[in-house]
């Protein structure tokens, strides 16, 4: 099965990052090839809104996304990590969903939706903020079911840790690193497939 992960988080050994690496940890005991995208050191521009994805569904743009577009067609489960900034998704983790655009023009204009494959298509949303109130998780939640619907990621599940805040906070919450965990083992597993 192949896992791909993006980190979006700028922090490396951060909380996001913490939580992240628990959950591959899970998965990589079981053999299963693991690509990770630290979404900060990439080179993605934003989307231009240019059209020049709507008559094919490739993006026109030429940079680090192209390696990425390949890892999300060949993916069997997508785990999407990042921390809540004022109400959302980072800026990188941003860019790169933005520019999926062009498998929105693949999927819906040029009806090309990706396909299952034999292990299917899951999904992961990990989040962690610092605000006491839900709502950024919400919006965060928002955007990346768009993203994951669009990937043709017909489900997924939602890991949020809110009053995170300080590096390493992660760490002191009770159940967090063991929740990573068994969210890890329950996204490669296929009884539900």
């Amino acid at each position: 099965m192949k896992i791909l992960a993006f980190q979006g988080s700028p922090r490396i050994e951060g909380n996001t990052d913490i939580l992240l690496g628990e959950i591959l940890n899970s998965i990589g005991k079981s053999g299963h090839e693991i690509q990770l995208f630290r979404l900060n050191l990439m080179d993605i521009k934003p989307c231009q809104n240019c059209s020049g994805c709507n008559k094919t569904g490739r993006c026109i743009i030429n940079d680090a996304m192209t390696g990425i577009y390949d890892a999300i067609r060949e993916a069997d489960r997508i785990i999407l990590a990042s921390p809540i900034f004022f109400f959302g998704l980072t800026a990188q983790t941003k860019a790169m969903i933005d520019r999926c655009q062009s498998f929105w023009y693949e999927k819906y204009i040029l009806k090309r939706p990706i396909p299952a494959g034999h292990n299917g298509r899951k999904g992961l949303l990990l989040l962690a903020g610092g605000m006491k109130k839900g709502i950024g998780g919400q919006c965060a939640e928002a955007t990346a079911r768009a993203f994951f619907r669009t990937i043709s990621i017909p489900e997924h599940k939602t890991l949020s840790f809110m009053e995170i805040d300080a590096r390493g906070a992660i760490l002191k919450h009770p159940t967090a690193l063991n929740e990573a965990h068994t969210a890890g083992k329950g996204l490669i597993d296929l009884s539900g497939v």
